[in-house]
Parts: C-alpha cells; sequence; structure tokens
C-alpha cells in the first residue's frame, strides 16, 4: 500500500511564502507554550473550586504526559504523510481538548480535557520545528531557533497573565477558551502558505512501538505523582504500576529492534549529539516545568500575591529567555558553533536555582526576579542549541522523528519534575499544614480568597510552611543544573552549514 510523504524541502515550492510559514509556526508554538503556562497561575483557584491539592500537578502533568508521548508518533507520520496534513489534525485535536476544558465542572473531566489537549499539543511543537528545518539552512535555523525560545518565554509570562486575569475578572474556565482564535489563525496560515511537494512511497507506521513507549511513559510519570503521597512506596498496586512501566520500556526496545520503520530508531542513539542533546534537553525540562509550576503557588499563598500579580511577577524570566536566546541564534548564525552555550546556560541557570533555594516569607522582590532572571537567561541558551544541534546531524528522512525525539525527552524531563515536585510539595504541605492550624481542615482549602479570609496569625505560619515546602523542591532543580553542565563536556561539536541536504542525501 502506498500513501504520500513529503519530499523536497518545501521552500523549493513557488507557492510556499517563507515567511509566512515561518510566523505560521511561531503562532502553533505559541499556542502549546501557552497551555503549559497559561494554568500556572490559576491552580490554586482551580483546585480551591473544584478541590483537592492532591491532584494539583495533574492540571499540569496531565498535558504534558499526552503532549510527550504522542511526539515521537507524531514526528514519524510527518516524515511519511507530510507536515502539513499532520498539523490540521494536531490543532484540531487541540481546539477539541480546549472547548472541553472550558466546560470542565470537575478536576477528573479537567483531567481528561488537558490530556486530549496534550495530544494535539503535541503535534504542534514536532510539526513546527520540524517545518522549519524544511525552509531554512541549517546554520540560519540557531537565529529562528532563538526566536522560537523567545516566542516560548513570551509565553511563559503571558499566560500566567492571561491565566491571573480571567480568574479575576471573568472565571479559569476562559483560560482554555482563549486557544481558540490562535489556533483557527494557525490553520489559515498553514492552508495558504504550506504547501510541501510530495511523493509516493511505501510505508508501515510503528504502532506497536508507539502504544509501548505510551505504556512505559505513563507509568513512570505515574509513579512519582503517587509514589510517597496517594500511595506508599511499598504500596503493591504502585509496585504493579513499576512493573508495567518496566516491562513495557523493555518491550518497547525490543520492538524498536525489530520493527521495519521503528516510531523512535534506536540507531539515532549511536549518534553522539543526539544522545547527550537528548540529554540536557531532559535536565533543562525538568528545571523549567519544575521551576515555573510552583513559583505562582509561593506568591499568591506565601507572598499573598493576586493571580494577576505573580504573573507579571514572571516577567524577568521572559527578559532572561528572550535576550539569551536572540543572542544565542545570532552566535549560531554568525559562528557556526554551538557547543560553549549550553556549558554557560546551565551554569547560569544554577546560579538562579541556588537562589530560589533561599526563598522565605520574607525573600525581596528583587531577589526573587534576579534568581528568575538567571535562570530563565540560562534556559533561552540552552533550548535553542537542543533542536539545531540535532537537525544539523541528520538525515531528512528522519528529521521529523529526531526533531520529536528530542522533545519527548525534554517533556519527559517537565513531566517527571512536575510530578515528583508536585507529590514532595503536597507531602510536606500535609505535615506542616494540615489539620495543625485552626481554621484550616485542609491544604486544599489555600486559594487567594480562601487564604485572604483567614487571621494574619495564621497566613504567616502558612506563608512559612511554603516556603519550607519549596525549598527541597530547587534543591532538586539546582542538583539537575549541576548536572546538564556536566553533560556539555560530552558534547561533540558539528559545525553548522549553510545549505540545505535534500532528502536521502
Amino acid at each position: 500500500m502506498t500513501h504520500r510523504a513529503s519530499d523536497a524541502p518545501p521552500h523549493t515550492d513557488e507557492h510556499s511564502s517563507v515567511g509566512v510559514v515561518i510566523a505560521s509556526v511561531a503562532v502553533l508554538l505559541l499556542l502549546a507554550s501557552l497551555d503549559q503556562t497559561i494554568v500556572s497561575t490559576a491552580l490554586p483557584t482551580i483546585v480551591a473550586d473544584l478541590g483537592g491539592l492532591e491532584h494539583l500537578s495533574w492540571v499540569v502533568t496531565a498535558y504534558i504526559l499526552a503532549s510527550t508521548v504522542v511526539a515521537p508518533l507524531y514526528g514519524k507520520l510527518g516524515d511519511l504523510y507530510g507536515r502539513r496534513v499532520m498539523v490540521f489534525v494536531s490543532v484540531s485535536v487541540f481546539l477539541i481538548g480546549s472547548m472541553l476544558c472550558g466546560a470542565a465542572t470537575s478536576m477528573e473531566f479537567l483531567i481528561f480535557a488537558r490530556a486530549l489537549q496534550g495530544l494535539g499539543g503535541g503535534g504542534l511543537f514536532v510539526l513546527a520545528l520540524s517545518i522549519i528545518a524544511d525552509v531554512i539552512p541549517p546554520k540560519d535555523r540557531g537565529k529562528i531557533q532563538g526566536v522560537f525560545a523567545g516566542v516560548f518565554g513570551i509565553s511563559s509570562v503571558v499566560g500566567p497573565l492571561i491565566g491571573g486575569w480571567f480568574v479575576e475578572v471573568a472565571s479559569w474556565h476562559w483560560i482554555f477558551y482563549v486557544n481558540l482564535p490562535f489556533g483557527l489563525a494557525a490553520l489559515v496560515g498553514f492552508f495558504f502558505a504550506f504547501k510541501a511537494q510530495t511523493k509516493t512511497v511505501a510505508h508501515k507506521i510503528d504502532y506497536l512501538g508507539a502504544g509501548l513507549l505510551t505504556l512505559a511513559l505513563g507509568g513512570l510519570v505515574l509513579v512519582t505523582s503517587l509514589g510517597g503521597r496517594t500511595l506508599g512506596w511499598d504500596d503493591p498496586r504502585l509496585l504493579v504500576v513499576v512493573g508495567i512501566a518496566a516491562i513495557a520500556f523493555a518491550a518497547f526496545f525490543f520492538a524498536e529492534t525489530r520493527a521495519s520503520e521503528p516510531v523512535l530508531p534506536l540507531s539515532l542513539f549511536r549518534g553522539n549529539v543526539f544522545s547527550v542533546t537528548s540529554a540536557i534537553g531532559f535536565v533543562s525540562g525538568a528545571i523549567m516545568f519544575g521551576s515555573l509550576t510552583f513559583i505562582p503557588v509561593y506568591l499568591q499563598i506565601a507572598k499573598g500575591a493576586s493571580p494577576t500579580e505573580s504573573g507579571w511577577q514572571l516577567i524577568p524570566m521572559t527578559i532572561g529567555i528572550l535576550t539569551a536566546s536572540t543572542l544565542s541564534g545570532r552566535y549560531m548564525g554568525r559562528t557556526g558553533r554551538y557547543k560553549i552555550l549550553p556549558m554557560i546556560g546551565l551554569s547560569v541557570a544554577s546560579g538562579g536555582l541556588f537562589l530560589l533555594t533561599q526563598l522565605s516569607s520574607d525573600t525581596p522582590a528583587p531577589m526573587l526576579w534576579a534568581a528568575l532572571v538567571l535562570v530563565g537567561g540560562g534556559l533561552g541558551t540552552v533550548f535553542p542549541v537542543v533542536t539545531t544541534a540535532v537537525q544539523n546531524t541528520v538525515p531528512r528522512e528522519q528529521l521529523g522523528t529526531a526533531t520529536a525525539a528530542g522533545l519527548m525527552f525534554r517533556q519527559v524531563g517537565g513531566s517527571i519534575a512536575v510530578a515528583l515536585f508536585g507529590a514532595i510539595f503536597a507531602a510536606r504541605m500535609a505535615t506542616e499544614v494540615g489539620g495543625q492550624i485552626e481554621g484550616v481542615a485542609d491544604v486544599a482549602e489555600l486559594g487567594p480568597q480562601r487564604l485572604a479570609n483567614l487571621p494574619e496569625t495564621t497566613r504567616e505560619l502558612i506563608s512559612v510552611a511554603v516556603s519550607a515546602a519549596l525549598h527541597p523542591i530547587y534543591w532538586i532543580a539546582f542538583a539537575l543544573a549541576v548536572v546538564g553542565v556536566a553533560l556539555t563536556f560530552l558534547l561533540r561539536e558539528v559545525p553548522l552549514t549553510s545549505r540545505m541536504v535534500p532528502r536521502g542525501e
């Protein structure tokens, strides 16, 4: 059986507009990344409304996990069927998920809808980054990837601000409805601008590998989320999940050695650039998502900030990301080199994370801003490198697959970090607050509105408890950054070129 697949780079099609394609890709990335951050400032209100602090991390994790497990499949389908058609599929799924999120009336339904959103959002990330490799030469991709890292940085502030604003003037349900115009704009842009050339090839989708990978990653995040909190580490049910995840991972690697067109070719791991950047991406994703998720919780509960105010407080991180990603992209475009960038970036990020380990109920705002600038600047230096370096070293027929795999590791890092950090935070809060402070029967009640009605002495006790519960989270993130710096020394540098590599070369 034959199907249509993407052939030569779309930039050779006279009907394609590179400028409009890049703008559409920027919208796609904004759309996908916005929903990783727009929920953050609204989380305390959502939890207070729907109930259960124990579910807090899953509102974020469900989206990240779902987008992670489908990323490799989108990458392979984009390589085989063409990226244009897969964009329409992923955007449509994402918009349906957004509408369902907006209509949610229970935490369980919201988590389900967030997972559906992620099934579409995973395609937006992968396809957007892969399309850029279709239309831009390797040496110039650093500049574009730097811009996209900036778009991601903008969403890290715009998302929380929009989320906080809707919580205050309307309701948290509207933070999901706002995705609809962005999605429609992306669809229109791609419909008119991206007309890839195609040819007929025979292929077979690795559905077994995709299914096993989904089961393995899902089990991994489930263990990190439930272990030590909802279920004890020696609970038989948790041990069953561990066993299923381990078996799924083993079966996945076995299946990939026998698949004619594996969803994640193991041959990619033989390349130094792919292996090392995947590890760096994992660490960077854990730092980014793990850190960003809990800053609004600190600001709203420990410092008493409103959702909108906590969103504004994240602007320094965006400034750091925008500045560093732009400078890094220009450096790669001018020199064709990249190895020094993640070395510098993760070192800078570690300094910011160390400052975050010192958070307390009376930490001055300038200290927090300085920490966020350092973390944002460090990560902004790393993100453009990870994708550009990988795309520079793989054959074009594996471009989408390799891009998706690299993104998967970053998302897995974020999924595990958010789930693990959420478990640590909830456990520490239960110890510090649960049943010990008069007027607070359950830490799930600690939304901004509930907090404002408590006596001042009680608020002070809660503020101290929140700060203490966050310390282990940022110490772990700091250790991860140090590990990331060590990994950069293993990275082999392959100079970026100014030539588009045709398919099969």
